[in-house]
């Protein structure tokens, strides 16, 4: 029994009946003024060119959602109905379809609930009386006492009504006012691309966090090891800024990741890669380093994942490899981006395609059409990216 009486504990049960309810008001006006067939038909005509206009289904959705879904989070990530104008004419076909729907079914539900009551009515005044004073057209005769008995199921019946109209009324919204197929797919896109960059922003976050920490271990070892008060405050230098580029890089990932809707951006390119061979250098490791052709020039997603293969590459080097001479080669030509790095290959260093760093430099390369080599090679260890500028 407590279940049945739930839904009229919910504001939404009486927010659906006021959006039925006002769908028939101006025609029921307009029939008090004139009862003819031809103001049915202009109602339904007037509605149908109405839903033609684009800023009809705004209006609509907004509406829709205030009344049918007051109350209750949209499922998804993208909301069940939509509030933005018809682009095309499927969408505004589908507009036409719900305001006829909305108009015809309130009409028939609204009246349907009006004659449910005045027949409890009327079971009450024939059971006492014997004459009918609610004017349903379900008619009731004769003078029993026991109609009276009977008033309360029209009564239940309305309510069933009212309840079974919302629900109804709600999942006709969902269908008529929801995405079209475009947008949902669109939705889809957008959603695949906000992984895509949580993704990306994972793997930047591994490879920044990771070289910083690699050469705050590096320095910190060799600091200890050289016993050179100078060569310590070199060594303390470098891990401090360090430390402090990785703090940026986090805070602005942190920053990204509470802001999804907001682009991500500053992130470092080949511009910047200064700064990760002067930390190599710092770490004790001899860079000899080559840049040609205009890095200034290079796609922001080409120079940014470059610039993190780049970093990641170097920082293996100072973690399997330690402080061992490193050849870095960056070349811009044409239609590529070519990233060389080299060092000798220590005894016992792990093989070619272990490890989350070199499966992470082959993915970047990957994702933009490009190729990554990783392992032996003659004696060293090499990393040979080619990434298109196209």
């Amino acid at each position: 029994m407590v279940r049945m009486l739930r839904p009229f504990t919910r504001a939404v049960t009486y927010t659906r009946w006021l959006h039925l309810s006002m769908a028939i008001v101006w025609p029921s006006l307009w029939l008090f003024i004139d009862e003819a067939w031809w103001t049915v038909a202009t109602a339904t005509v007037l509605l149908g060119l109405a839903g033609l206009v684009p800023a009809m289904r705004v209006v609509e959705g907004f509406q829709a959602r205030l009344l049918l879904l007051t109350g209750q989070r949209d499922g998804g990530e993208s909301p069940e109905i939509v509030v933005t104008p018809s682009a095309t004419w499927g969408d505004r076909g589908r507009v036409v379809v719900w305001l006829q729907t909305r108009l015809f079914f309130g009409a028939l539900v609204s009246h349907l609930a009006v004659q449910l009551l005045l027949l409890g009515v009327d079971l009450v005044s024939t059971g006492i009386s014997g004459e009918r004073v609610g004017g349903a057209w379900l008619v009731v005769t004769g003078h029993h006492w026991w109609h009276a008995l009977l008033a309360p199921l029209p009564l239940v019946l309305a309510a069933a009504v009212v309840v079974g109209s919302g629900h109804l009324i709600t999942a006709l919204a969902l269908r008529l006012l929801g995405p079209s197929p475009a947008e949902r797919l669109a939705a889809l896109e957008e959603r695949t691309e906000q992984l895509l960059e949580r993704t990306r922003i994972a793997r930047e976050l591994h490879d920044s966090i990771g070289h910083a920490l690699t050469v705050a271990v590096v320095q910190a070892g060799a600091a200890r090891a050289a016993g050179d008060p100078a060569f310590t405050d070199r060594a303390l230098g470098a891990i401090e800024e360090t430390g402090r580029a990785a703090l940026e890089d986090l805070e602005r990932v942190l920053g990204v990741l509470r802001e999804s809707g907001k682009p991500v951006s500053g992130r470092p390119t080949l511009a910047d890669a200064d700064r990760l061979l002067e930390s190599a250098r710092a770490s004790g490791a001899k860079v000899d380093a080559e840049v040609t052709g205009p890095v200034e020039t290079v796609p922001g997603p080409v120079s940014r994942e470059g610039y993190r293969i780049l970093q990641e590459s170097l920082t293996n080097v100072l973690r399997h490899a330690g402080a061992v001479p490193v050849r870095v080669r960056v070349n811009v030509a044409d239609d590529a981006l070519v990233l060389a790095i080299r060092n000798p290959l220590p005894a016992g260093a792990p093989g070619a395609g272990r490890g989350s760093g070199l499966r992470g430099i082959r993915e970047r390369a990957a994702l933009l059409g490009g190729l990554a080599r990783t392992g032996p090679d003659e004696g060293d260890w090499q990393v040979h990216a080619e990434l298109p500028l196209s």
